[in-house]
């Protein structure tokens, strides 16, 4: 996968200098064309190990409109390997942009019911009584495994800045697992969780530390941005992308980053952090899901 530097981009605001505090963007949107922001990082790890097994195919899970669908199929498609994707919900009668994005990548897509999906021991009996004969390599729903919070303890490593506080936006807590993982001892992670939910992401993060024997506590969850769940789109929040596009020359997506841009905007406001603070946010791709309301 492509390798090249991320620019961090400072976000220029009257209101952000009168707190006297430090924001920045860390564009990793910019990674890789199909690839990009946190997948191309949970998938690092994930494609060596498919590779030293002699994997043919790579079967992951998502819904719908899943950024990591569309990011697994593409770094298939790359790196010569089939794919199958086991889609959350009926089959539409026309594909989304994602899932067609998916398909013309050599996706194979197969569709089961939300009841299925989330039964995780009737999902495993359904993919092995399927795909036995597919000699495939499992990635979980999000790149969510060991491998996956490997590559994101790198996500930190190239940000030319010592920030005080890093934020990214949470869906399933791996991500924010391997940037609290790679944190020095002065810096604190926020994450901003974007789905319903109470303690969801929280209790996520506690069992992968505990899991890493990592006792850390200079981390956090913000529940307060999800603006109803997952994928929920409110005018107050696609008023504020766009506001902030304009500023900024930074696109959001209204399911992840745009959430939690909202999200330190709002904690900037009400004196969340103490002057001279630097925030370094990681914007996590995602892109390809504002097809979904921009036609």
């Amino acid at each position: 996968m492509m390798e090249k530097v991320i620019p961090l981009q400072k976000v220029n605001s009257d209101f952000i200098k009168s707190k006297e505090v430090e924001l920045f963007v860390y564009r990793l949107d910019l990674n890789h064309p199909y690839i990009s922001g946190n997948k191309m990082y949970k998938l690092k790890y994930n494609l060596e190990e498919a590779k030293k097994q002699k994997s043919k195919t790579l079967l992951t899970f998502g819904g719908a409109f899943s950024n990591h669908i569309a990011a697994t199929a593409a770094a298939g498609k790359e790196q010569n390997f089939n794919t199958i994707g086991i889609i959350r919900g009926e089959e539409p009668s026309e594909l989304n942009s994602t899932l067609k994005f998916a398909k013309e990548c050599g996706m194979e897509l197969h569709f089961v019911s939300r009841s299925l999906y989330q039964n995780k021991e009737e999902l495993n009996k359904y993919v092995s009584d399927n795909f036995s004969d597919k000699n495939y390599y499992l990635i979980p729903e999000g790149g969510s495994n060991e491998l996956g919070i490997k590559g994101c303890q790198e996500i930190t490593k190239d940000i030319p800045i010592d920030f005080d506080i890093v934020c990214c936006p949470c869906g399933t807590g791996s991500t924010i697992t391997g940037i609290i993982l790679s944190l020095k001892e002065h810096q604190k992670a926020i994450g901003f969780q974007i789905l319903k939910g109470e303690k969801y992401i929280q209790t996520e993060v506690e069992n992968w530390l505990k899991h890493f024997n990592n006792q850390n506590k200079n981390w956090e969850i913000n529940e307060a941005f999800h603006f109803g769940g997952y994928a929920k789109l409110k005018p107050e929040l696609l008023n504020f992308m766009l506001e902030f596009e304009k500023e900024n020359a930074i696109p959001l997506d209204y399911i992840y980053t745009g959430k939690m841009m909202f999200g330190i905007i709002e904690l900037i406001k009400n004196g969340k952090f103490k002057k001279g603070t630097k925030i370094a946010a990681i914007h996590t791709g995602g892109l390809q899901g504002n097809k979904g309301f921009e036609n």
